[in-house]
C-alpha cells in the first residue's frame, strides 16, 4: 500500500473505530509505530483535524467527515457478503484488498444503517468447502500475472481419465492463459491448449510444474468466459435417473449437464462431452439408479466398467 492510499486507510478506520492507539494502527498496516506518529503529522498539516490523548491515541474531530457513499442495507449486505467470498476463496493479497474493502464500506455506514446490515449478515454465511492448497495461492498470483500480461506457460497436468479406464495420466502442456474460474469450489485455468488446439479448462488443484514462457500471446477478441460448454464438447450423452435419486442429481448441479427433464419413470438428463471418459465416473457413482440412453458405445463402457468392479470382489 502506498503511502497516500494508507493516509486515506487511516481517516477512514478512524472514522468507523473511533480512537486508535499508534500501535493498534500499526498493527493493522503493518508498519511500525514511528510510521504512524509521522502519517498523522502529514494529516495534520493537511488539514484533516485529527486530535490526539495520551493513553487514548488519536481521533478525528467530531465534526469531521469523508463525503459518503449511500448505501441500502441490502446494497452493503451484497457488497460485504461478496468481500466475505473473496476472503475465503482468494489468496492474500487479494484477501487483504476485501478486507480493506470491508473497512471502507464499513467506515460510510451510519450507525443506524451499521446495525441493520450488522444483523442482516448475522443471518447469513458463505462457507468456503475446500480451502486452498498450500502453494495455490503462489499459483493464483502467478497466473494472475500471466493472464495480465498475455504470457504463456507450461504446466505438468494431472488427466483423470486414460483412453479407457479411470486411472490417472499426465502430460505436459503449453498453455495461453486466457481467464481463472472458481467453479463447483474449485479453480480453473481456462486458455488456450497447444497440445490439443483448442480452448481448455485445466482445474488448478491438478496442476504441477507451473512456469513462465518466454512468449506472448493475443487473447482472441471473440472470447467469452460464461461458455462453459465449449464447441469442442461435440459428444451428447442423455441419462435417465431412477425417481429415488432425482433429487441429489438435481442437487449436484454436474458441470458437464445442459438439460434436465422429469419424466414419468424418473429424470432424464442430457450433457455435453468432448469424450466419453470426462463422464464416466460420475455415471459410476450412482451405480444401480442411472441407465444410459445413448450413446450404445458409452452404455458398453460403463458394462465394461462394472465387470472390471466385480473381478475385484470374486
Amino acid at each position: 500500500m502506498n503511502r497516500t492510499d494508507r493516509l486515506l486507510a487511516i481517516v477512514i478506520q478512524l472514522q468507523a473505530k473511533g480512537w486508535q492507539r499508534a500501535e493498534d494502527l500499526a498493527a493493522v498496516f503493518e508498519i511500525s509505530k514511528r510510521t504512524i506518529y509521522r502519517d498523522m503529522l502529514a494529516l495534520m498539516e493537511s488539514g484533516v483535524p485529527v486530535i490526539s490523548s495520551p493513553g487514548q491515541g488519536y481521533a478525528l474531530d467530531a465534526g469531521y467527515f469523508l463525503p459518503p457513499l449511500s448505501f441500502t442495507a441490502d446494497e452493503a449486505t451484497v457488497l460485504l457478503l461478496g468481500a466475505e467470498v473473496m476472503i475465503q476463496n482468494f489468496d492474500d493479497q487479494y484477501r487483504r484488498a476485501a478486507r480493506s474493502a470491508t473497512s471502507k464500506i464499513q467506515a460510510v455506514l451510519g450507525d443506524n444503517r451499521r446495525e441493520e446490515v450488522d444483523a442482516l449478515l448475522d443471518g447469513m454465511r458463505f462457507i468456503a468447502q475446500n480451502p486452498l492448497e498450500a502453494d495455490q495461492p503462489e499459483r493464483l498470483q502467478t497466473l494472475r500475472r500471466a493472464i495480465l500480461r498475455r504470457q504463456s506457460i507450461r504446466i505438468t497436468y494431472h488427466t483423470r481419465h486414460r483412453q479407457d479406464v479411470l486411472a490417472g495420466d499426465q502430460t505436459v502442456r503449453e498453455v495461453d492463459p486466457y481467464a481463472l474460474a472458481h467453479i463447483d469450489q474449485s479453480w480453473y485455468l481456462v486458455g488456450f491448449d497447444h497440445l490439443r488446439r483448442a480452448v481448455r479448462y485445466f482445474r488448478l488443484d491438478r496442476v504441477d510444474d507451473l512456469n513462465l514462457l518466454p512468449r506472448h500471446f493475443l487473447r482472441p477478441a471473440d472470447f467469452q468466459m460464461d461458455e462453459r460448454h465449449s464447441n469442442d464438447r461435440a459428444l451428447q450423452v442423455s441419462l435417465l435417473f431412477s425417481p429415488q435419486v432425482a433429487r441429489w442429481v438435481r442437487e449436484e448441479r454436474y458441470f458437464f449437464v445442459t438439460a434436465m427433464v422429469d419424466q414419468p419413470d424418473g429424470l432424464r438428463v442430457t450433457l455435453q462431452v468432448r469424450q466419453e471418459q470426462d463422464v464416466l465416473g460420475w455415471i459410476l457413482k450412482w451405480g444401480a439408479q442411472v441407465r444410459v440412453l445413448e450413446p450404445a458405445s458409452l452404455q458398453q463402457r460403463v458394462l465394461a466398467a462394472a465387470e472390471a468392479i466385480q473381478t475385484v470382489y470374486r
